[in-house]
């Protein structure tokens, strides 16, 4: 079956995304995005391979869910499908059907969708975004990938937002990779 990983920039303080929904405070070390475009070349937009040297982005994804909000800053710049190398799937009940046929809007429920494209045929499911929809699909996580950045913001857009309720994982791997930033590898 496949799995879904939840891949994710993250501050000390645990936010993804400033409270408008940026992230450009993160930067990208030229060093970490060595490393991240080497080990992990599908999670870059593929308007930004070229500039990182990927030729064929290979690796362990097929397809990308995603929130509405972590979409938005791909079509304000015009881009419907930012990942057009994955299946594209957008989490959203306030946008029509897509007419990139790279990206399937879903309107239904997150939970029963992920359960079912998880038994399909097919490489992993990256889940790349947001907080809100992590806390939706957080049982149906298989591995959660943090690069944990040097960064305390103080408030933003939570990791996961969700009710408390504490998810024990197992941690695989920590991996520093230039710049302070460590990458953390976690299953259940």
């Amino acid at each position: 079956m496949r799995k879904l990983v939840y891949y994710v920039a993250s501050t000390i303080d645990g936010f993804i995304a400033a409270p408008d929904g940026s992230a450009e405070f993160f930067g990208l070390d030229p060093e970490v995005a060595r490393h991240l475009a080497t080990h992990w070349p599908q999670t870059f937009p593929t308007f930004a391979h070229p500039q990182l040297g990927i030729d064929r982005p290979q690796g362990r994804f097929d397809a990308v869910v995603m929130g509405r909000r972590t979409y938005d800053p791909a079509l304000r710049l015009g881009v419907t499908s930012p990942y057009a190398h994955l299946t594209q799937y957008v989490f959203t009940r306030s946008l029509p059907p897509s007419d990139d046929p790279a990206v399937e809007i879903v309107s239904g429920d997150p939970v029963t969708f992920v359960r079912d494209l998880k038994r399909r045929a097919g490489g992993d499911i990256w889940l790349c975004g947001g907080g809100q929809l992590a806390g939706q699909l957080l049982a149906e996580v298989d591995e959660l990938v943090v690069k944990l950045n040097p960064i305390v913001a103080g408030s933003g857009i939570p990791l996961v937002a969700r009710a408390f309720d504490p998810q024990h994982l197992t941690l695989v791997d920590a991996t520093p990779i230039g710049g302070g930033v460590v990458v953390l590898r976690y299953t259940r």
